[in-house]
């Protein structure tokens, strides 16, 4: 965090001058009144995240209404992709606008757009990943923008690699689309997923200051969703290998990276844990029984601070792999307060679908990504405490 401080030694040896005269004078006095413990300092949290809860968790609590959410409207904000923007494509309802994220034993910051851009002045913020870090990269252009909404600006749309500029502040945001993180290169006609080499992407990410990386869902994907035709591992070539072993591979590549590569002490890095999705009711409604894709209908979060459903199997892996690294990530842990938000997906919502399609939700409804406004405010909301407070 060395470029964020901006402490004056003369004033530390002031305040050093003050303290100790304060010591001298209190050792001669009882002090009968126990002061309250503060529980908002969350500043140098440590890493990885199951160390997080040291000051501050988080990552544990539970969803509150709170009228004065959302930070900022659909229709006000310069970037929101079709298949994100719920409220332009019909959403009738707008109560999971209204929850905002209350750790257990501390109240978050709420987000400032302006104190952002001041702290993170002449700085890159990237997200890399697949189409869960676009939603969140999105997001964070959104809450920052309504803060800021007379300043320049400029977008730079690309493949991989989009950025939006807030010229006034030199400040860049940036997405750079890596849904294996790894390298997957074009061999003879045929896309082969190189799990130990992540070179080729990498080079986009050495100049950025902060890097959000996510990865997860894409490992998974079979049939047509399917990213790569082979996959490379050992200097051999296969048609498919055990999912969760690849992620294995590709990890412990991107966690070599990171060590070999990234200063620590002029970077930060963060991992976003993986995003859960509800195409199965029965793990959030005992004794459901429908089928599909069933977020459809749902408008209001699981109650309390625990979900039924299943731990995703990704998530295990990717704790180990940063568990093992000599500069471990920080992981923004938003797994499980997401997988009480069963009401904040697109769902039909979507500019991806036409009117046909939205009228059979069970077979076409989006339940992995989320509306904006919505969750993923939330994340950058996690994101701009663990980075600057």
């Amino acid at each position: 965090m060395a470029f964020f401080s901006t402490f004056n030694p003369f004033v530390h040896v002031f305040i050093s001058i003050l303290i100790l005269h304060f010591v001298v004078l209190a050792s001669s006095v009882r002090v009968a009144v126990r002061r309250p413990i503060k529980t908002r300092t969350i500043r140098n949290l440590p890493i990885p995240h199951e160390s997080n809860q040291t000051q501050c968790a988080l990552f544990m609590g539970s969803w509150v209404h709170d009228e004065t959410y959302p930070i900022y409207q659909a229709s006000s904000c310069p970037l929101i992709d079709p298949e994100f923007n719920c409220q332009m494509y019909g959403r009738p309802d707008s109560d999971y606008l209204k929850y905002r994220w209350k750790p257990a034993n501390c109240e978050l910051p709420r987000f400032n757009g302006l104190d952002f851009l001041t702290k993170m002045r002449g700085k890159t913020v990237m997200f890399v990943g697949d189409s869960l870090g676009r939603n969140q990269w999105e997001s964070l252009i959104c809450m920052t923008w309504s803060s800021v909404p007379q300043s320049a600006t400029k977008i730079i749309r690309g493949d991989p690699l989009s950025t939006f500029k807030f010229l006034d502040y030199g400040v860049d945001v940036s997405f750079y689309r890596a849904p294996y993180l790894v390298d997957i290169d074009a061999v003879d006609g045929r896309r082969v997923l190189k799990l130990e080499d992540i070179s080729k992407n990498a080079r986009a990410w050495m100049t950025a200051d902060v890097l959000m990386f996510n990865t997860g869902h894409w490992w998974t994907h079979k049939g047509a969703l399917q990213g790569w035709d082979l996959i490379e591992s050992g200097g051999s070539l296969y048609q498919d290998l055990d999912r969760l072993a690849a992620l294995h591979t590709g990890l412990k590549t991107w966690a070599q990276w990171v060590d070999s590569h990234v200063a620590i002490t002029t970077k930060r890095i963060f991992f976003q844990s993986i995003s859960p999705t509800h195409y199965n009711p029965s793990e959030w409604s005992a004794g459901a029984t429908s089928i599909g894709k069933s977020c459809y209908g749902e408008t209001s979060p699981m109650s309390g601070s625990a979900y039924p459903g299943v731990y995703p199997d990704q998530m295990k892996v990717i704790d180990t792999v940063i568990q093992e690294m000599q500069n471990p990530a920080y992981i923004l842990d938003i797994t499980t307060l997401s997988a009480m938000r069963k009401d904040a997906h697109p769902s039909i919502y979507t500019g991806d679908l036409s009117p046909g399609q939205r009228a059979n939700p069970d077979h076409v409804a989006d339940c992995s990504h989320w509306c904006l406004p919505g969750l993923p405010d939330t994340w950058n909301q996690l994101f701009y405490t663990a980075l600057l407070f």
